[in-house]
């Protein structure tokens, strides 16, 4: 399939040929669900701690005699009931981390990447690069296809440093390279910006595998 190559400044210049087996393919649902879950499963830290009974650093000593009182009968201050006690059941650390088969993981990016060019909202941007560095810079490219400052994400055809740090201070846009994508940023992006390089990149790295 073609696609249009926007200049900087928002014009048409050329065309450019995407991978129909990338860009123009069947989208899989259940494969985007499982890389957008695993990936969030695998943000999560797990250091939750609580403390059994046995745990509690507490007096071993009944807190008041057996019999005669009318109460029920206590063993320690440690028991899970009273106030300061252990914790039933409560959680404690463990690795969330979801391990996705790779094929089902390139699935999910291509399926993704599809959606994007049916819901008109991939478009390639010729490459450019920020060399100052500077937000104002890469803002002014921005305006020219970002209207609403709707959630955006550039992908990169490398990793470029300059274009990270004048990146780092627009709240609405996030930069993935080539060969990193998120599936979360895929999904949730209202605009998805390409740029030349990265989209031919896409066509090799995903194309023949």
């Amino acid at each position: 399939m073609e696609t249009k190559v926007f200049s900087i400044d928002g014009k048409e210049v050329r065309t450019l040929v995407l991978n129909d087996e990338v860009f123009n393919r069947e989208i899989s649902d259940g494969t985007i669900y499982y890389a957008v879950n695993s990936e969030l499963a695998n943000h999560r830290v797990g250091t939750a701690s609580t403390k059994t009974r046995a745990e509690v650093r507490y007096s071993n000593n009944k807190p008041y005699k057996q019999k005669g009182t009318g109460n029920a009968r206590a063993g320690d201050k440690k028991s899970p009931i009273r106030v300061g006690g252990g914790t039933i059941f409560g959680p404690k650390p463990r690795d969330y981390s979801i391990t996705l088969p790779k094929k089902m993981k390139r699935l999910a990016m291509k399926s993704l990447l599809s959606m994007g060019v049916k819901e008109d909202r991939l478009v390639v941007v010729e490459d450019f690069s920020i060399e100052s560095g500077k937000t104002r810079d890469l803002n002014k490219i921005l305006k020219n296809f970002v209207e609403d400052e709707s959630r955006t994400i550039l992908i990169l055809k490398d990793d470029d440093a300059m274009v990270r740090r004048a990146a780092r201070n627009i709240p609405y846009l996030r930069v993935l390279s080539y060969n990193r994508l998120s599936a979360k940023e895929l999904l949730y992006g209202r605009k998805l910006l390409v740029l030349e390089g990265a989209a031919k990149n896409l066509n090799e790295f995903y194309g023949d595998k």
